[in-house]
C-alpha cells in the first residue's frame, strides 16, 4: 500500500513509526506544517513529524494551505489512501477525492463523543471513565465521518492530558496499522455516527485554566489534570497568578470560605501516590484539593512541602480573592 501521512506534532508520531515499520506499507510522502519559531531563541523549527520522516528518507512537504496545486502535487506520488494523525490542516474535498481509498484519521476519542481539537482534555474534564481512538475516514465535516473501528483505554485516577493522549495515540497507532491493509482490500466496511450522541471539544484557550473555588472538589481536580501540559491551572494568590500542577480531592474544615487555605492533616493520601500527603488544603463548594505542587509567578514549580519551606504564608491565605 502507498502512503501519504499528514501529521505534525508529538501525538502523530506513533502511527507514523507504524506506517514505516509496516511491511506492507509504502510511506512515499509527509504532509506537515511549515518550520516555525520555537522556544526562547525564536528560531524557526520543525515538526516532530518533519524531524521523522526525514530521518526515515520519506520526502516531506510543508504547505501552510492546501490548495489545488499542494492536491496534484501530492497525487503524483500515486498513494492509495492518506493516513492523518494531527496535521493541523484543513483537507479539501479535491484533496480528499485524490486517493482512491479516501483518508484515514487517528481522533484521540471515542467518535462521536468529543469531536474536535481537544478531545483528551474534554474527556478529563467531562469525568469520563474511559477514553480512546477512533479510526475514521474523513468527510469535510469536523470529526464526522463513518467509524472503522476504535480502540480503548481506562482513564486513571493519575492521568493528566499529557499522559491519557500518549496513551492514546499508542493505541491509535496499532489499531489503524491492524485496519489498515482490510480497508484498502474493501474487508472493513465504515459505520456512520449516531449524530444523536455528538458532543464537541473546542480548542482550549488560557482562561479554561481558570479554577473558581466555588465548584466542587472533585471537578476542580479533573480541570487540574485536563489542563496539563497546557495552559495549566491557575488561580491568583497576592494578586499575582499562582500555578497548580497537581492536586488530590480531600475533605475540607466546614467552616472555610471556597479559596482559602487551611493547613492539612498530613495524612497520606493513599496508595496511588505513595509518600504524599495533605499539607495545604484549599476548600471549595464541596470538599478541598490538596495542594501537591505548585508554582509561583516567576518562579520554578515546588512541590508544597518545598514551597512551604519558603513561604509559610500561604497557610490561612485565600486563593483567588486576596
Amino acid at each position: 500500500m502507498r502512503v501519504v501521512f499528514f501529521g505534525s506534532p508529538d501525538y502523530a508520531l506513533p502511527t507514523l513509526r507504524g506506517l514505516l515499520d509496516a511491511p506492507e506499507v509504502d510511506v512515499v510522502a509527509a504532509v506537515t506544517q511549515p518550520d516555525r519559531p520555537r522556544g526562547r531563541s525564536g528560531r524557526a523549527a520543525p515538526t516532530p513529524v518533519k524531524r521523522l520522516a526525514e530521518e526515515a528518507g520519506v520526502p516531506v512537504l510543508t504547505p501552510e494551505r492546501i490548495r489545488r496545486e499542494q492536491t496534484a502535487t501530492i497525487a503524483v506520488y500515486g498513494a492509495d489512501v492518506g493516513v492523518l494523525a494531527a496535521s493541523a490542516h484543513i483537507l479539501p474535498t479535491h484533496l480528499l477525492e485524490a486517493f482512491s481509498h479516501g483518508v484515514l484519521n487517528v481522533h484521540a476519542s471515542l467518535l462521536p463523543r468529543h469531536r474536535g481539537a481537544s478531545p483528551g482534555a474534554a474527556a478529563i474534564l467531562a469525568g469520563d471513565t474511559e477514553a480512546g481512538a477512533t479510526i475514521m475516514q474523513i468527510v469535510r465535516e469536523l470529526d464526522a465521518g463513518p467509524v472503522l473501528g476504535t480502540v480503548t483505554t481506562p482513564i486513571e485516577p493519575l492521568d493528566t492530558t499529557a499522559t491519557l493522549t500518549d496513551r492514546i495515540a499508542e493505541l491509535g497507532a496499532a489499531r489503524l496499522v491492524e485496519l489498515l491493509g482490510p480497508w484498502v482490500a474493501g474487508e472493513v466496511e465504515a459505520t456512520p455516527q449516531d449524530e444523536s450522541l455528538v458532543t464537541y471539544a473546542p480548542t482550549l484557550a488560557k482562561a479554561d485554566g481558570a479554577l473558581d473555588w466555588a465548584r466542587p472538589a472533585e471537578e476542580l481536580w479533573r480541570r487540574v489534570r485536563a489542563m496539563q501540559p497546557w495552559p495549566q491551572a491557575t488561580t491568583t494568590y497576592r494578586d499575582a497568578p499562582f500555578t497548580i500542577h497537581e492536586a488530590w480531592p480531600v475533605d475540607a474544615p466546614s467552616d472555610a470560605a471556597p479559596g482559602e487555605v487551611r493547613a492539612g492533616d498530613g495524612a497520606p493520601l493513599g496508595d496511588l501516590l505513595p509518600g504524599r500527603a495533605a499539607r495545604a488544603v484549599v476548600a471549595c463548594g464541596e470538599g478541598g484539593l490538596a495542594l501537591l505542587r505548585v508554582q509561583r509567578a516567576g518562579r520554578r514549580a515546588l512541590a508544597i512541602e518545598d514551597y512551604l519551606n519558603g513561604d509559610r504564608d500561604l497557610i490561612g491565605a485565600r486563593l483567588g480573592g486576596d
